[in-house]
Protein backbone atom coordinates (compact mmCIF):
# COMPACT_ATOMS: atom_id res chain seq x y z
CA UNK A 1 0.00 0.00 0.00
CA UNK A 2 1.37 3.54 -1.42
CA UNK A 3 1.15 5.59 2.09
CA UNK A 4 2.43 9.13 3.19
CA UNK A 5 4.07 9.15 6.20
CA UNK A 6 5.66 11.70 8.37
CA UNK A 7 8.16 10.31 11.28
CA UNK A 8 9.25 12.50 13.45
CA UNK A 9 13.00 12.56 16.23
CA UNK A 10 13.98 14.80 18.77
CA UNK A 11 17.75 13.31 19.68
CA UNK A 12 18.21 12.71 23.01
CA UNK A 13 20.66 9.65 23.02
CA UNK A 14 22.51 10.80 19.93
CA UNK A 15 23.06 7.90 17.82
CA UNK A 16 20.65 5.40 19.09
CA UNK A 17 17.14 7.78 18.79
CA UNK A 18 19.01 8.49 15.34
CA UNK A 19 19.52 5.11 14.20
CA UNK A 20 16.46 3.87 15.03
CA UNK A 21 14.79 6.03 12.93
CA UNK A 22 17.18 5.74 10.07
CA UNK A 23 16.39 2.39 10.12
CA UNK A 24 12.78 2.64 10.32
CA UNK A 25 12.39 5.48 7.35
CA UNK A 26 14.73 3.55 5.43
CA UNK A 27 12.32 0.24 5.09
CA UNK A 28 9.55 1.69 5.53
CA UNK A 29 10.73 3.28 1.67
CA UNK A 30 12.56 0.58 0.78
CA UNK A 31 10.87 -2.45 1.62
CA UNK A 32 6.55 -0.69 2.02
CA UNK A 33 7.27 1.82 -0.77
CA UNK A 34 5.66 4.69 1.61
CA UNK A 35 6.60 7.76 0.89
CA UNK A 36 8.43 9.09 4.21
CA UNK A 37 9.78 12.62 5.21
CA UNK A 38 11.53 12.15 8.60
CA UNK A 39 11.25 15.02 10.74
CA UNK A 40 14.64 15.25 12.91
CA UNK A 41 15.80 18.35 14.83
CA UNK A 42 19.82 17.35 14.88
CA UNK A 43 20.87 15.57 11.37
CA UNK A 44 24.40 15.82 12.46
CA UNK A 45 23.98 11.83 13.84
CA UNK A 46 22.27 11.11 10.48
CA UNK A 47 25.50 12.22 8.67
CA UNK A 48 27.56 9.83 11.01
CA UNK A 49 25.37 6.96 10.75
CA UNK A 50 25.06 7.37 6.69
CA UNK A 51 28.07 8.57 4.59
CA UNK A 52 26.41 10.80 1.67
CA UNK A 53 23.71 12.67 4.18
CA UNK A 54 24.77 16.63 4.34
CA UNK A 55 24.20 17.55 8.08
CA UNK A 56 24.46 21.45 7.08
CA UNK A 57 21.13 21.00 5.02
CA UNK A 58 17.53 21.64 6.12
CA UNK A 59 15.92 19.10 3.79
CA UNK A 60 17.21 16.25 1.48
CA UNK A 61 16.37 12.89 -0.40
CA UNK A 62 18.40 10.33 0.56
CA UNK A 63 17.77 6.54 -0.02
CA UNK A 64 13.90 7.45 -0.99
CA UNK A 65 14.08 9.21 2.48
CA UNK A 66 13.11 12.66 2.45
CA UNK A 67 15.16 14.31 5.00
CA UNK A 68 13.76 17.37 6.59
CA UNK A 69 15.41 19.72 9.25
CA UNK A 70 12.77 19.89 12.21
CA UNK A 71 12.75 23.83 12.86
CA UNK A 72 11.09 25.91 14.65
CA UNK A 73 8.49 27.57 13.21
CA UNK A 74 7.39 24.17 12.14
CA UNK A 75 6.02 24.85 8.71
CA UNK A 76 1.69 24.69 7.56
CA UNK A 77 1.95 21.40 5.56
CA UNK A 78 -0.44 18.37 4.95
CA UNK A 79 0.36 15.49 7.15
CA UNK A 80 0.92 12.20 5.63
CA UNK A 81 -1.50 9.41 6.30
CA UNK A 82 0.75 8.13 8.82
CA UNK A 83 2.45 10.17 11.88
CA UNK A 84 4.92 8.36 13.68
CA UNK A 85 6.15 10.46 17.09
CA UNK A 86 9.27 8.23 18.25
CA UNK A 87 9.88 7.51 21.53
CA UNK A 88 7.46 10.07 22.73
CA UNK A 89 8.81 13.53 21.40
CA UNK A 90 6.12 16.57 21.07
CA UNK A 91 4.52 17.06 18.00
CA UNK A 92 4.22 20.86 16.61
CA UNK A 93 0.86 22.12 17.53
CA UNK A 94 0.21 23.42 14.29
CA UNK A 95 1.05 19.91 12.63
CA UNK A 96 -1.42 18.64 15.39
CA UNK A 97 -4.20 20.70 14.39
CA UNK A 98 -3.17 20.11 10.53
CA UNK A 99 -4.34 16.28 11.38
CA UNK A 100 -7.20 17.27 13.20
CA UNK A 101 -8.66 19.28 10.15
CA UNK A 102 -7.89 16.03 7.63
CA UNK A 103 -11.37 14.37 6.57
CA UNK A 104 -9.82 11.23 7.72
CA UNK A 105 -7.12 11.92 10.60
CA UNK A 106 -3.92 9.96 10.42
CA UNK A 107 -2.96 6.90 12.20
CA UNK A 108 -1.01 8.27 14.44
CA UNK A 109 1.90 6.01 16.42
CA UNK A 110 3.74 6.52 19.61
CA UNK A 111 6.83 4.09 18.48
CA UNK A 112 8.03 3.60 22.38
CA UNK A 113 11.78 2.79 23.64
CA UNK A 114 12.09 -1.04 23.95
CA UNK A 115 11.97 -2.33 27.03
CA UNK A 116 11.97 -6.28 28.36
CA UNK A 117 9.55 -5.20 31.20
CA UNK A 118 6.36 -7.50 31.63
CA UNK A 119 3.82 -4.42 31.34
CA UNK A 120 5.12 -3.72 27.76
CA UNK A 121 2.97 -6.13 25.94
CA UNK A 122 -0.26 -5.29 28.06
CA UNK A 123 -0.16 -1.75 26.70
CA UNK A 124 1.95 -2.05 23.16
CA UNK A 125 -1.51 -0.66 20.56
CA UNK A 126 -3.43 1.15 22.91
CA UNK A 127 -5.62 3.96 21.66
CA UNK A 128 -5.02 7.50 23.71
CA UNK A 129 -7.81 9.67 22.39
CA UNK A 130 -6.93 13.44 22.23
CA UNK A 131 -8.30 15.62 25.13
CA UNK A 132 -9.76 18.09 23.45
CA UNK A 133 -8.90 16.93 19.06
CA UNK A 134 -10.53 14.19 17.18
CA UNK A 135 -7.62 12.32 16.76
CA UNK A 136 -5.93 9.09 18.44
CA UNK A 137 -2.75 7.99 18.82
CA UNK A 138 -2.05 4.49 19.42
CA UNK A 139 1.61 3.38 21.21
CA UNK A 140 3.43 0.53 19.15
CA UNK A 141 6.28 -0.95 21.83
CA UNK A 142 9.23 -2.98 20.29
CA UNK A 143 9.65 -6.30 22.33
CA UNK A 144 10.83 -9.46 22.92
CA UNK A 145 7.85 -11.29 23.53
CA UNK A 146 4.83 -12.42 21.77
CA UNK A 147 2.26 -9.67 22.62
CA UNK A 148 5.10 -6.48 21.86
CA UNK A 149 6.09 -5.45 18.20
CA UNK A 150 8.91 -7.25 18.37
CA UNK A 151 12.56 -5.91 16.88
CA UNK A 152 13.96 -4.35 13.66
CA UNK A 153 15.99 -6.58 11.58
CA UNK A 154 16.58 -5.91 7.83
CA UNK A 155 15.57 -8.39 5.50
CA UNK A 156 19.34 -8.14 4.02
CA UNK A 157 21.09 -7.77 6.76
CA UNK A 158 24.77 -8.92 7.10
CA UNK A 159 26.67 -9.79 9.90
CA UNK A 160 29.79 -11.53 8.71
CA UNK A 161 31.58 -14.26 10.83
CA UNK A 162 33.58 -14.15 13.61
CA UNK A 163 37.68 -13.86 13.19
CA UNK A 164 39.79 -16.97 14.22
CA UNK A 165 42.46 -15.17 15.60
CA UNK A 166 44.81 -16.12 18.65
CA UNK A 167 43.61 -12.57 20.14
CA UNK A 168 40.07 -12.53 21.70
CA UNK A 169 38.53 -9.64 19.47
CA UNK A 170 36.23 -7.01 21.49
CA UNK A 171 33.85 -4.74 20.20
CA UNK A 172 33.70 -1.37 22.39
CA UNK A 173 30.88 1.03 21.81
CA UNK A 174 29.46 2.77 25.38
CA UNK A 175 29.01 5.82 27.23
CA UNK A 176 31.14 7.31 29.65
CA UNK A 177 31.63 4.66 31.90
CA UNK A 178 33.78 5.13 35.07
CA UNK A 179 34.20 0.95 35.22
CA UNK A 180 36.19 0.90 31.95
CA UNK A 181 39.56 2.09 33.19
CA UNK A 182 39.75 -0.44 35.74
CA UNK A 183 38.63 -2.82 33.13
CA UNK A 184 41.51 -1.68 30.74
CA UNK A 185 43.83 -2.30 33.50
CA UNK A 186 42.69 -6.08 33.98
CA UNK A 187 43.23 -6.65 30.38
CA UNK A 188 46.29 -5.31 29.90
CA UNK A 189 47.74 -7.36 33.26
CA UNK A 190 46.13 -10.52 32.05
CA UNK A 191 48.08 -13.21 30.64
CA UNK A 192 45.15 -13.11 27.57
CA UNK A 193 46.36 -11.07 24.44
CA UNK A 194 42.98 -9.30 23.65
CA UNK A 195 42.29 -6.37 20.41
CA UNK A 196 39.78 -3.84 21.61
CA UNK A 197 37.86 -1.88 18.37
CA UNK A 198 36.93 1.51 20.14
CA UNK A 199 34.50 3.14 18.12
CA UNK A 200 35.14 6.91 17.87
CA UNK A 201 33.59 9.33 19.82
CA UNK A 202 32.60 8.67 23.44
CA UNK A 203 34.52 5.61 23.68
CA UNK A 204 37.95 6.56 22.14
CA UNK A 205 37.87 9.92 24.22
CA UNK A 206 37.96 7.89 27.26
CA UNK A 207 40.64 5.48 25.93
CA UNK A 208 42.49 8.01 25.06
CA UNK A 209 42.12 9.14 28.66
CA UNK A 210 43.35 6.10 30.21
CA UNK A 211 46.48 5.78 27.59
CA UNK A 212 47.34 9.39 28.28
CA UNK A 213 48.22 9.85 24.35
CA UNK A 214 46.57 11.17 21.57
CA UNK A 215 44.95 7.69 20.36
CA UNK A 216 43.72 9.23 16.63
CA UNK A 217 41.13 7.36 14.72
CA UNK A 218 43.10 4.89 12.87
CA UNK A 219 46.10 4.49 15.38
CA UNK A 220 46.71 2.00 17.89
CA UNK A 221 48.39 1.63 21.70
CA UNK A 222 49.36 -1.40 22.95
CA UNK A 223 50.15 -1.99 26.86
CA UNK A 224 50.63 -5.47 28.33
CA UNK A 225 48.65 -8.26 27.04
CA UNK A 226 45.85 -5.14 25.38
CA UNK A 227 45.92 -3.98 21.37
CA UNK A 228 43.65 -1.38 21.33
CA UNK A 229 42.89 -0.10 17.65
CA UNK A 230 40.89 3.52 17.60
CA UNK A 231 38.68 2.49 14.17
CA UNK A 232 36.57 5.16 12.21
CA UNK A 233 32.76 5.67 12.88
CA UNK A 234 31.43 3.08 10.19
CA UNK A 235 27.56 3.01 8.05
CA UNK A 236 25.04 0.64 9.45
CA UNK A 237 25.71 -1.99 7.71
CA UNK A 238 29.72 -2.00 8.44
CA UNK A 239 28.96 -1.73 11.85
CA UNK A 240 26.70 -4.94 11.91
CA UNK A 241 29.71 -6.53 10.04
CA UNK A 242 31.86 -5.33 13.19
CA UNK A 243 29.60 -7.00 15.89
CA UNK A 244 29.41 -10.15 13.47
CA UNK A 245 33.51 -10.34 13.27
CA UNK A 246 34.09 -10.17 16.95
CA UNK A 247 34.08 -12.19 20.07
CA UNK A 248 32.68 -9.88 22.30
CA UNK A 249 30.53 -6.63 21.77
CA UNK A 250 29.87 -3.42 24.43
CA UNK A 251 26.94 -1.94 23.16
CA UNK A 252 24.82 0.62 24.33
CA UNK A 253 21.57 2.57 24.24
CA UNK A 254 18.89 0.92 21.63
CA UNK A 255 19.94 0.59 18.15
CA UNK A 256 23.25 -1.40 18.84
CA UNK A 257 22.12 -3.42 21.24
CA UNK A 258 19.22 -4.87 19.18
CA UNK A 259 22.01 -5.27 16.88
CA UNK A 260 24.56 -7.18 18.82
CA UNK A 261 21.35 -10.08 19.38
CA UNK A 262 21.24 -10.54 15.91
CA UNK A 263 24.94 -10.48 15.46
CA UNK A 264 24.45 -13.58 17.14
CA UNK A 265 27.95 -13.10 19.49
CA UNK A 266 28.49 -12.53 23.42
CA UNK A 267 27.42 -9.01 24.37
CA UNK A 268 27.37 -6.26 27.07
CA UNK A 269 24.93 -4.11 27.00
CA UNK A 270 25.42 -0.04 28.77
CA UNK A 271 21.47 1.20 29.47
CA UNK A 272 21.01 4.60 28.69
CA UNK A 273 21.14 6.09 32.41
CA UNK A 274 18.13 7.36 34.14
CA UNK A 275 17.56 9.25 37.49
CA UNK A 276 17.48 7.39 40.32
CA UNK A 277 19.02 4.18 38.55
CA UNK A 278 15.27 3.37 37.31
CA UNK A 279 17.18 1.89 34.06
CA UNK A 280 19.02 -0.43 36.74
CA UNK A 281 15.28 -2.25 36.75
CA UNK A 282 14.93 -2.47 33.34
CA UNK A 283 18.42 -3.79 33.11
CA UNK A 284 17.13 -7.01 34.85
CA UNK A 285 13.99 -6.47 33.06
CA UNK A 286 16.11 -8.01 30.12
CA UNK A 287 18.74 -10.35 31.97
CA UNK A 288 15.85 -12.16 33.39
CA UNK A 289 15.00 -14.06 30.23
CA UNK A 290 17.93 -13.36 28.43
CA UNK A 291 19.71 -15.41 31.10
CA UNK A 292 16.82 -18.23 31.58
CA UNK A 293 18.08 -20.91 29.47
CA UNK A 294 21.63 -20.65 30.76
CA UNK A 295 23.18 -22.65 33.39
CA UNK A 296 23.50 -21.26 36.75
CA UNK A 297 27.09 -20.43 36.38
CA UNK A 298 26.79 -18.90 33.34
CA UNK A 299 23.63 -16.76 34.17
CA UNK A 300 25.17 -15.49 37.58
CA UNK A 301 29.19 -14.76 36.01
CA UNK A 302 26.65 -12.73 33.45
CA UNK A 303 24.82 -10.50 35.69
CA UNK A 304 27.08 -10.18 37.64
CA UNK A 305 29.49 -8.45 35.23
CA UNK A 306 26.58 -6.46 32.89
CA UNK A 307 25.65 -4.92 36.52
CA UNK A 308 28.62 -3.75 37.32
CA UNK A 309 29.24 -2.41 33.57
CA UNK A 310 26.09 -0.47 34.78
CA UNK A 311 27.20 0.62 38.17
CA UNK A 312 26.00 -1.75 40.41
CA UNK A 313 29.74 -3.67 41.07
CA UNK A 314 33.26 -4.08 40.13
CA UNK A 315 33.29 -4.80 36.48
CA UNK A 316 37.43 -5.20 37.21
CA UNK A 317 36.42 -8.13 39.37
CA UNK A 318 33.67 -9.79 38.12
CA UNK A 319 35.88 -9.89 34.31
CA UNK A 320 37.23 -13.51 35.15
CA UNK A 321 34.00 -15.27 35.89
CA UNK A 322 32.81 -13.37 32.97
CA UNK A 323 35.24 -14.67 30.45
CA UNK A 324 34.99 -18.13 31.50
CA UNK A 325 31.72 -18.64 30.36
CA UNK A 326 32.66 -16.69 27.11
CA UNK A 327 31.91 -20.27 25.30
CA UNK A 328 28.91 -20.89 26.95
CA UNK A 329 27.40 -17.50 26.04
CA UNK A 330 28.92 -17.68 22.19
CA UNK A 331 26.59 -21.50 22.05
CA UNK A 332 23.86 -19.08 23.78
CA UNK A 333 23.49 -16.40 21.35
CA UNK A 334 22.05 -17.89 18.21
CA UNK A 335 18.99 -19.55 20.77
CA UNK A 336 18.18 -16.25 21.99
CA UNK A 337 18.46 -14.62 18.48
CA UNK A 338 15.75 -17.07 17.51
CA UNK A 339 13.44 -16.87 20.70
CA UNK A 340 13.78 -12.59 20.20
CA UNK A 341 12.46 -12.99 16.00
CA UNK A 342 9.10 -15.19 17.25
CA UNK A 343 7.33 -12.05 17.58
CA UNK A 344 8.06 -11.03 14.62
CA UNK A 345 9.77 -8.42 12.84
CA UNK A 346 9.13 -4.72 13.93
CA UNK A 347 8.80 -2.69 10.60
CA UNK A 348 6.47 -5.51 9.18
CA UNK A 349 4.36 -5.36 12.08
CA UNK A 350 4.32 -1.26 12.16
CA UNK A 351 3.41 -1.28 8.54
CA UNK A 352 0.28 -3.96 8.76
CA UNK A 353 -0.74 -1.91 12.34
CA UNK A 354 -1.14 1.42 10.51
CA UNK A 355 -2.58 -0.17 7.42
CA UNK A 356 -5.26 -1.94 9.10
CA UNK A 357 -6.93 1.17 10.36
CA UNK A 358 -6.41 3.62 6.91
Amino acid sequence: MKLRCDIFCAVVDNLGDAGVCWRLARRLARERGWSIRLWIDDVAPLAALRPGIDPTLTEQDVDGVSIRQWRQPFPDLEPGAVVIEAFACALPANFVAAMARMPRPPVWINLEYLSAEDWVAGCHGLASPHPTLPLTKHFFFPGFTSGSGGLMRERDADFGAAARGSELTVSLFCYDNPALPRLLDTWAQGGEPIACLVADGLPRRQVAAWCGDAFAVGTEFVRGALRLAAVPFVAQPEYDRRLGSCDLNFVRGEDSFVRAQWAQRPFVWQIYPQDDDVHHKKLDAFLAPYTAELDSASAQALRAFWRAWNGDGDAAAAWPAFRAVLPALAAHAPRWAASAAAPGELVDNLAYFCEQRI
